[in-house]
């Protein structure tokens, strides 16, 4: 049998790479480059509110000591952070990331396990997590299909998901101003605020997954495909999306 096409979150972006294979290098190299500034611009476009979000959104979600939390996409441990906030164990916690940079300031500021890797694999035993949370990533993953598929295969039965992301807004004049805002004003200004270009770039990269992002239709249906049920989409502002599904039955086979 043939296997599915890969679905992906956007079309290549080639102002930034040329082909679908290009593009993991070119996202680790940029987040390498730029893990010592993330924390900080995060705060800077997020006007200080992200930390406060994370957290709430994690508690709305069903998080709660006692339960053990795979964070897809660590990064530098935002969510993680938001996480042990919360009164979470430590040793309850971990983060898996594909940036060795990000891995390596994030073990600078939380003594949590954490494991280089994608969250298309998983290097996890099936049913070996409570709660999965992906922190603005699924931007950047290469197939929603089978990154659901993993979150699924390595939850326990009623376990929870939670995805937050930025999404692209409806309206032609929201569209714009985040667009200048977002695509203009916080790259230029994280770029004098840091002195390093190369954060300049991530922001715009960063606007370019919003914009050609897949809508929030196809999100909710590639998370009902890998078979979760109670399949919600939370909106904040018109375009913060908090994903949430529950592991309602025995986890599938992953797909590859």
């Amino acid at each position: 049998m043939k296997a599915p096409e890969p679905q992906a979150p956007h079309t290549v972006l080639t102002d930034f790479y040329t082909t679908p294979e290009a593009r993991a290098g070119f996202v680790n190299r940029l987040f390498d480059n730029t893990a010592r500034h993330y924390d900080r611009v995060s705060s800077l476009f997020s006007f200080g509110s992200d930390k406060r979000y994370r957290k709430m959104a994690l508690q709305a979600a069903g998080l709660h000591p006692g339960m053990k939390l795979l964070d897809v996409a660590t990064g530098t441990g935002l969510v993680l952070q938001a996480a042990l906030d919360m009164g979470m164990p430590a040793a309850d916690l971990i983060g898996i990331d594909p940036s060795a940079g990000m891995l390596e300031e994030n073990r600078r500021l939380h003594a949590v396990k954490l494991i280089q890797g994608v969250g298309e694999h998983l290097p996890f035993p099936d049913a070996s997590f409570d709660f999965i949370s992906m922190g603005y990533a699924l931007r950047h993953v290469a197939d929603l299909g089978v990154l659901f598929a993993e979150f699924r295969r390595v939850l326990k039965p009623g376990g929870r998901i939670l995805i937050l992301e930025i999404s692209r807004p409806k309206s032609r004049l929201a569209f714009f101003l985040m667009k200048i805002y977002m695509g203009k004003l916080v790259p230029f200004f994280t770029g004098i605020f840091t002195g390093q270009r190369e954060v300049a770039r991530l922001m715009e990269y960063y606007w370019a997954t919003i914009a050609e992002c897949v809508p929030p239709d196809t999100i909710l249906a590639a998370i009902r495909a890998a078979g979760f049920q109670d399949v919600r989409r939370k909106i904040t502002g018109g375009i913060l999306s908090d994903y949430t599904a529950v592991n309602g039955a025995a986890p599938t086979a992953p797909v590859r």
